[in-house]
């Protein structure tokens, strides 16, 4: 009990000129499935004397409970609330004359266990649910497939860009195990040249993001996707003259398909949904084709553009563009994460190489979900 009130007296020591001002409140976040932890900044008036202590006390939004926790300087956890329900904070400072008076409410926070995880290198990993974690959402992107050379007779054309797939409220169980696989770029230098590789969480089944497929005698086409929601990856650009060859194709987006490559001398298509542009086509000022460009993984956002003749295409959602062709003779590389490799017309260079793929995982899914709420980074 602060000496403002004695068991219920208003207390003789108790000066309303003396007590702290209130301190300026700061953010209230989840510290743990049960509690919620509040930053402050203290008064530049402490009154009439040293602050020795603060006070915080959250309310639930639903239904009003309050509960209280001292501390000593900021932040300030505060235990023993209710899972998943929202909460605001008010802080006030305490000297030898008493507790002043409240800061200004906090934002809203929920009291939960949040985290994230995201794999973005090729291979096989196990990712072993955190205590607190019953849900999560996923997002996982192919790898783009790798452009077409002649070299390898595998043609001109642009590779396919990966697919984008997520799901929510994917049930897990604290402390099991579950696959991860993130699908490898394709490879424009391989004999034969190769596809991208299917990213994935527990199964195909369950969340996907499909591999582009590389150029083969025929534009390589864009991955598919297994989820609730996502896009197709953007197919190569065609190659119809001898000496013209095919963009990379976009990757998927979160609510539509990534943009095909452009063909010949042409400009790359824009992506939707949030899906990477596709590369511009092969004109007289280069040999190789652009990539198509990829895909973020922090969330739905604005399209990427398609690419001007031998201009890489924009990322999509964060994404990054794929490569602009020069004069070197080989296709150029997709844009991470997902874009597909840019074909060549010359007879001894290689097709441009796919991007590779991705896989995220946040929690808790109650209340953060693709395609984009609360998705960004902690």
């Amino acid at each position: 009990m602060s000496l403002r009130y004695q068991a219920g007296i208003l207390s003789a020591f108790y000066n309303s000129l003396q007590v702290p001002d209130a301190p300026t409140i700061g953010t209230a976040s989840p510290a743990g499935q049960t509690s919620i932890s509040i930053a402050f900044t203290a008064p530049a008036n402490t009154g009439g004397g040293a602050i020795t202590g603060y006070v915080a006390t959250v309310r639930k939004t639903s239904d009003g409970t309050v509960v209280s926790a001292t501390g000593s300087s900021s932040p300030i956890t505060i235990t023993g609330l209710t899972e998943f329900s929202a909460y605001t904070v008010v802080v006030a400072a305490t000297n030898a004359y008493g507790t002043g008076p409240n800061s200004a409410s906090s934002n809203s926070a929920y009291a939960q266990v949040q985290g994230q995880q995201a794999y973005t290198t090729a291979g096989t990993y196990s990712w072993v649910a955190p205590t607190g974690v019953s849900k999560v959402s996923v997002v996982a992107v192919g790898g783009g497939g790798a452009g077409g050379t002649p070299l390898y007779s595998t043609g001109k054309q642009g590779g396919g860009g990966g697919g984008l797939g997520y799901k929510n409220c994917i049930s897990v169980t604290a402390g099991n195990s579950y696959t991860v696989i993130v699908g490898a770029a394709g490879s424009g230098s391989a004999n034969p040249t190769t596809s991208g590789g299917d990213s994935s969480f527990c199964s195909t089944a369950v969340v996907r993001g499909g591999g582009g497929a590389r150029a083969n005698n025929a534009v390589g086409t864009g991955g598919t996707y297994t989820g609730t929601g996502g896009g197709n990856g953007g197919a190569g650009g065609a190659s119809c003259a001898s000496a013209q060859s095919g963009g990379g194709g976009g990757a998927g987006g979160y609510s539509g398909n990534g943009g095909a490559g452009g063909s010949n001398a042409g400009a790359g298509a824009n992506g939707s949904g949030g899906g990477g542009g596709g590369g511009g086509g092969r004109n007289n000022s280069c040999f190789g084709t652009a990539g198509g460009g990829g895909v973020g993984i922090l969330g739905s956002g604005s399209n990427g553009t398609g690419g001007a003749a031998c201009v890489g295409g924009g990322g999509g959602s964060g994404g990054t563009a794929g490569a602009s062709s020069g004069g070197s003779g080989s296709g150029s590389s997709g844009g991470s994460y997902g874009g597909g490799g840019g074909g060549t017309a010359r007879s001894n260079g290689f097709g441009g190489n796919g991007a590779v793929g991705a896989v995220r995982i946040i929690w808790p899914a109650q209340n953060r979900s693709f395609p984009s709420t609360c998705t960004g980074d902690l």
